[in-house]
């Protein structure tokens, strides 16, 4: 009896590891909101970031608030490797990085330990 309860619990749990690896998540995306002289965008940190991708008008300045809602190690930094930005979320609750939007392109983000990830996308 003891050794079905296990197998039964190995199975649900290389189950719920499969769908959190590979399961279909859906991904948000956002529209900056558009102000006289610049663009800005807030992204919630909280177990990875919301939206996920974020779209910005090209030619226009443009700032991303992080809102730091989440203090797990691995979302205390995050990284714009094309920028070489590293930004540390954790000394203040909300984070602003200047985005360049003078090229129409997509700008990549991650966490400090690149497990979760982000983009921008200029049009």
């Amino acid at each position: 009896m003891t050794s079905i309860f296990a197998i039964i619990v190995a199975v649900i749990l290389i189950g719920l590891i499969a769908w959190w690896f590979f399961g279909n998540h859906g991904q948000t995306s956002a529209q900056a909101t558009q102000g006289a002289q610049e663009q800005t965008a807030t992204v919630v940190v909280k177990g990875g970031y919301s939206p996920e991708t974020v779209v910005l008008k090209k030619g226009v300045p443009a700032k991303l608030n992080f809102d730091m809602q989440d203090h797990t190690a691995c979302l205390s930094h995050v990284v714009f490797s094309s920028l070489g930005v590293d930004k540390d979320l954790t000394k203040q609750k909300v984070t602003t990085i200047d985005i360049p939007t003078d090229k129409a392109g997509e700008i990549n983000f991650a966490c400090g330990m690149d497990m979760f990830h982000g983009k921008v996308v200029v049009k």
